[in-house]
């Protein structure tokens, strides 16, 4: 559950994985928002379809929301819309980000994939999105984050003051170096949600790791 005063250090953002059951997803879900601070939870709709897309929108929107956590759907907007969604994250071009952010900022959040270079990066973030977000959905399959993903939150985080969100790997440690690069957000899912894993006591180790060990951002 969200504390009222936020910590003022990165923050965790928690990924759907791919193929979650939405029942099983959703108890998963509510049981890593027990466990201490989450600003938001992203709903990737890899390949699924619509309707199966939307039936696990429906219950994780309404976990996350409960539990204080933005819910940001990652795919169709008309999903998004239907089950009430605090955001929409947008993978694709910079014309495709202006687009969403034409219609929907100010109503809801619109985050954007960042790019794998500077320059796809900068791009995107001439469109002044909420957040842009570094690393490529279901792709936290080594213990440490991918090194192209630091360099380019470290760079962003130094650079630009639209907020970032850094993937994290498949290892709890990886959330301090990410909080290192001075990043907003550190972004987990197969930490928190692999098979074998308490999602609850995770999140709350998580929050343990960066209240010991990241930058706080007022210093």
């Amino acid at each position: 559950m969200n504390a009222p005063n936020p910590p003022d250090r990165c923050r965790l953002v928690l990924i759907a994985p791919e193929n979650a059951d939405p029942a099983g997803f959703a108890t998963a879900l509510g049981a890593a928002l027990s466990g201490g601070d989450v600003a938001s939870v992203i709903l990737p709709q890899y390949g699924a379809d619509e309707v199966a897309f939307q039936a696990l929108a429906e219950r994780a929107v309404r976990v996350a929301q409960e539990h204080g956590a933005a819910a940001i759907v990652a795919g169709d907007s008309r999903v998004a819309g239907r089950v009430q969604a605090d955001g929409i994250h947008v993978e694709g071009s910079k014309a495709d980000v202006a687009d969403a952010i034409d219609r929907l900022q100010g109503r809801m959040i619109v985050g954007a994939g960042g790019g794998k270079t500077r320059d796809e990066a900068l791009e995107i973030g001439e469109e002044r999105p909420d957040y842009v977000f570094f690393g490529r959905f279901g792709y936290d399959r080594t213990p440490e984050p991918h090194s192209r993903n630091l360099a380019l939150g470290r760079w962003w985080a130094e650079m630009i003051e639209v907020p970032c969100i850094v993937l994290g790997g498949s290892d709890m440690a990886s959330v301090e170096a990410v909080a290192a690069t001075g990043a907003e957000f550190v972004a987990l899912s197969a930490a928190v949600f692999a098979p074998g894993v308490d999602p609850r006591k995770a999140v709350a180790e998580a929050n343990e790791i960066l209240d010991r060990t990241a930058p706080r951002f007022g210093e």
